[in-house]
């Protein structure tokens, strides 16, 4: 029997090409890996100097399973406790209109390219008395600018912390003024490609206990704004979830519950916050209603995230849908004719 030789180039042409085509099998990917959600904190020194509640914020979203999130920011400053990504645009002293005037924002948006922004600014427009007109005139500017950078940015606006400076008898006022214009700019700004939502950083938040000078968060502080961003950030972080505003569920099947907190009584008033909670365990609601049963003497004044219409509160255009056994929170001031003790509110919730 004879053998069958193999010319030695033949043979090593023939390895070659089972060695190419076995790394090129070996070697390409299944898919391509998905480019983590960029995400800019933007703001002055309550988002960077040092805004420990990106932190929190972080670690919680880390934890709930979001890992494939990114910071980002030409600042990064590693001063909090929690070990976090620091990235930020956090500019201590900065305005809101200022940095829209001088149109800092494009080159922060060109040099990090951020899918999402976290807004809270405006605290250091509000302390120099800048009308709110003014500061919302800089806030679409800079949304603009934002959708330039990324026709699909999503942002997320802040209602302020509230702050008490002893330089400045007037500011605390003047936030609570300012925010309640927010929400309406919101509703004329956003859109379905590039939605601008309202996060309430304002209501339950105590600038006596939740800061260290009246302006900026404290450890409670922080953990306050953390909690109150979070379940705006991960709905956008989770398409197709329920609490994502393009998908509000079940409307007819969601219950829910209204508790009232006094945050504050004086002579002759008192403000207020209900806490809406969603009490199915597993559809979302779309819409609720809160009927108020106030003390005898009271009449409400003043409403905020809620439309009013008698004694009852209606949710915003932006906080009516909320995921199973979450909860959303409204405001209020009333006034009395009684003394200052603390009142007695009743509730009752209805949701669709």
């Amino acid at each position: 029997m004879r053998s069958r030789r193999r010319h030695p180039l033949l043979a090593t042409f023939l390895a070659a090409l089972l060695v190419v085509a076995g790394l090129g099998l070996v070697g390409a990917p299944s898919a391509a890996a998905a480019a983590p959600v960029r995400i800019m904190p933007l703001g002055d020194s309550i988002t960077g100097s040092p805004g420990c509640w990106r932190s929190l914020l972080w670690n919680q979203l880390q934890n709930a399973g979001h890992t494939d999130i990114d910071f980002v920011g030409t600042l990064n400053a590693q001063s909090c406790a929690l070990t976090h990504d620091a990235d930020n645009e956090g500019h201590g002293g900065f305005q809101a209109t200022a940095t829209a005037d001088q149109n800092l924002l494009p080159g922060w948006l060109a040099a990090t390219r951020p899918d999402i922004v976290v807004m809270h600014f405006g605290t250091n427009d509000v302390w120099s008395s800048i009308a709110p007109d003014t500061v919302l005139a800089a806030f679409t500017k800079l949304v603009g600018q934002m959708r330039a950078a990324n026709p699909s940015m999503k942002v997320l606006v802040a209602q302020l912390i509230p702050i008490n400076p002893s330089s400045c008898a007037e500011c605390a006022a003047r936030t609570v003024a300012f925010n309640q214009r927010i929400p309406a700019w919101a509703r004329g700004i956003t859109t379905a490609q590039s939605p601008v939502t309202v996060v309430d950083q304002w209501t339950g938040f105590d600038s006596a206990t939740d800061t260290y000078d009246g302006v900026h968060p404290n450890a409670s502080g922080d953990a306050k704004m953390a909690a109150r961003w979070y379940p705006a950030l991960s709905a956008l972080l989770t398409p197709g979830d329920p609490g994502d505003p393009g998908d509000p569920g079940d409307p007819g099947s969601g219950g829910c519950s209204a508790a009232f907190r006094a945050v504050s009584v004086w002579q002759g008033g008192y403000q207020g916050e209900i806490t809406v909670t969603n009490t199915s365990p597993t559809a979302a609601i779309s819409s609720w209603a809160v009927n108020l049963t106030l003390p005898a003497g009271s009449r409400l004044t003043q409403v905020w995230n809620g439309a009013l219409t008698g004694t009852t509160v209606r949710n915003a255009g932006w906080n009516g849908t909320v995921t199973a056994g979450a909860s959303t929170t409204f405001g209020f001031l009333a006034s009395t004719s009684t003394a200052a003790d603390p009142p007695s509110v009743t509730t009752t919730c209805s949701a669709s």
